[in-house]
């Protein structure tokens, strides 16, 4: 048994450096800052699909003013996250990082912190402002349902949001903060290197 722990603690005492060019750790960077720029894209654009179809129903006729009260939470609540969005998408975006390395790197971790704000603070106030727009939303707008229509957005709605603030919530961001610690760490090593040379 003591030769196994001693051939264990020599092979975890053991590290294999690996050393990838600055061309390789480059290029791999350029990948993962493109999927970053594109993920900030693609979620304005999903946000700009889902507060022009709140917006469209602004020209429905309802009959309480609930209704529109809480079209109105929500759209002011996706144009908040639309503008937090855009503004971290333009820290990453603004200039390149292949001719201003450091700077980047700056922007990158001023990112991180907007990322952060955005999965902690804002995203409650966003869940608040949800709960607040659909139920007012649906003051009216049950009425005109079924029954079972009805008792099944009910038990829907809020068991779809708790699921989006736990589970799912908790795996997104833990994969998009460890996405750009690793991204901010790739950098930070290729400007060592370009000091080594």
């Amino acid at each position: 048994m003591q030769e196994f722990d001693h051939i264990q603690s020599l092979w975890q005492s053991h590290t294999v450096a690996v050393k990838l060019s600055s061309d390789e750790m480059l290029a791999q960077a350029k990948k993962e800052v493109n999927a970053m720029r594109n993920r900030s894209v693609l979620n304005i654009a999903g946000l700009g699909l889902s507060f022009l179809a709140l917006a469209s129903l602004l020209f429905f006729h309802f009959q309480s003013w609930a209704t529109y009260a809480g079209i109105a939470v929500l759209l002011i609540a996706i144009g908040a996250s639309i503008f937090v969005i855009y503004k971290g998408q333009r820290l990453i975006s603004q200039n390149d990082f292949t001719t201003h390395p450091n700077e980047f790197l700056e922007r990158l971790k001023a990112y991180q912190i907007s990322r952060f704000n955005l999965h902690h603070k804002m995203y409650w106030i966003y869940t608040a402002a949800l709960i607040i727009g659909t139920s007012l939303y649906f003051v009216e707008v049950l009425s005109y349902m079924d029954l079972w229509a009805q008792v099944l957005i009910v038990i829907f709605t809020p068991l779809w949001m708790i699921l989006c603030s736990t589970f799912i919530r908790k795996a997104v961001v833990k994969k998009d903060m460890e996405r750009i610690a690793l991204l901010i760490e790739k950098f930070e090593r290729l400007g060592s290197q370009f000091k080594e040379q």
